[in-house]
């Protein structure tokens, strides 16, 4: 007997990483949150790209973020995938990493969002990729 289509829960679709983030999702894997820093101005930048966005150098090495500071956030109300829609609401944040960079993720308790907020990545393992979201330090 086959479920029906409304029955069944969709799949999360995962990255699709290629030669400028393979990095980047191989270190998520490790537990390890991993930036380019550019070697001509020392900015760190994300996501992962091929030139500085403030110089143009195209030279970097690679840092680990292990701590950061909540930018802003918002509560999502409606899932951006179906397969998100039994975990709404949930909270998303803008996170400026310790030594530069900015990313965006999850951030669990979302109900302990505010601004200035210290965080660390916390790493989620999903089938073929892993996720970073943040805890309360």
């Amino acid at each position: 007997m086959t479920t029906a289509p409304s029955e069944q829960t969709p799949a999360v679709v995962g990255p699709t990483p290629d030669i400028d983030s393979q990095f980047y999702w191989d270190g998520l894997a490790r537990s390890q949150l991993l930036l380019q820093e550019c070697s001509s101005c020392q900015k760190r930048r994300f996501p992962p790209m091929p030139s500085c966005p403030y110089c143009g150098s195209t030279d970097f090495e690679i840092r680990e973020a292990t701590k950061g500071t909540i930018y802003s956030w918002v509560t999502v109300h409606r899932a951006f995938q179906p397969a998100f829609a039994g975990e709404v609401p949930y909270t998303l944040v803008t996170v400026d990493l310790d030594g530069g960079g900015r990313i965006v993720g999850r951030l669990e308790p979302g109900a302990a969002a505010a601004a200035g907020l210290h965080v660390s990545p916390h790493f989620v393992p999903h089938e073929g990729w892993t996720e970073a979201r943040f805890h309360p330090e």
